[in-house]
């Protein structure tokens, strides 16, 4: 560990980590917002129509098990919008939510910094392994979660109607939510093996504990996944699926034991 450091001298190296994270935010939200049409037309609207990769993906595999239910050639909704303001304050908070999902490698960084200083040697090779692969997995999460979880869940919605003589028109704002709520925990979700990762190298978890709340976890997993989705069984199996499943990889890349700090402390005991 380096010269600790006051508290003052720790809320300073807070205010600046913030303030140049919110910096990148401000820049990259800049970015986004100059590109509307591309932002909007060719991702976020992408999945209302049946053009959408995924789509295409299930029509195949519809055709190749010989299920063409599985495939709409004219699935398409129709967003409309019903604010006034709706429209440009959905080009905002979509520009600072894209902002933060191509900043979050940076505020990872950011954090990485400020939390290394209070680490040992041994946790800090262990935490700055898991802070490098974070990233990734969260890109990842924001993939599947676009290209898995949104469109599956905005066309079982789209097209479900309690009566034919009620058209669905989705509002824009509901759209928009739904989108960010969905790619945002997916990626969120996907840090889960890393942090099980960390914890396990400074010593809180370990395999044997991990493996001994599965159940648990499983639970509250599926309770996460409830609180997070639409109020369909769909969606929170699509979500609490994935999520068991990077438990079970959580496990496999847990300590077996506990870190020699964890051993050291019930030794002075």
């Amino acid at each position: 560990m380096t010269q600790e450091m006051s508290f003052w001298g720790h809320l300073e190296a807070l205010r600046r980590m913030l303030f140049r994270i919110a910096m990148v935010l401000v820049f990259l939200m800049v970015v986004v917002f100059l590109n509307k049409s591309l932002v909007f037309d060719s991702l976020v609207f992408a999945p209302r129509t049946s053009d959408f990769i995924l789509y295409k993906w299930l029509c195949a595999l519809g055709q190749w098990l010989n299920m063409p239910a599985i495939c709409e050639q004219d699935f398409a909704l129709n967003i409309i919008n019903i604010n006034v303001s709706g429209q440009f304050l959905t080009h905002l908070s979509m520009s600072f939510w894209i902002g933060f999902v191509l900043a979050f490698p940076y505020i990872i960084w950011e954090i990485w910094r400020f939390i290394a200083p209070a680490l040992y040697e041994k946790e800090q090779r262990a935490v700055k392994r898991a802070f490098f692969f974070s990233s990734f997995l969260f890109f990842i999460g924001v993939v599947v979660g676009y290209l898995l979880l949104f469109p599956i869940v905005v066309r079982f919605f789209g097209e479900y109607q309690v009566s034919e003589i009620v058209p669905n028109t989705i509002d824009l704002g509901s759209y928009t939510n739904m989108f960010v709520v969905l790619i945002l925990t997916m990626g969120i979700f996907f840090e889960l093996p890393m942090l099980i990762y960390i914890l396990s190298h400074i010593g809180i978890v370990n395999r044997r504990f991990l493996r001994k709340y599965r159940r648990h976890a499983i639970v509250l997993m599926f309770i996460l996944s409830a609180l997070v989705t639409p109020t369909d069984l769909l969606s929170l199996f699509i979500v609490a699926i994935p999520l068991c499943l990077l438990y079970e990889l959580s496990i496999f890349i847990c300590k077996k034991e506990s870190s020699p700090q964890i051993t050291r402390i019930n030794t002075n005991d």
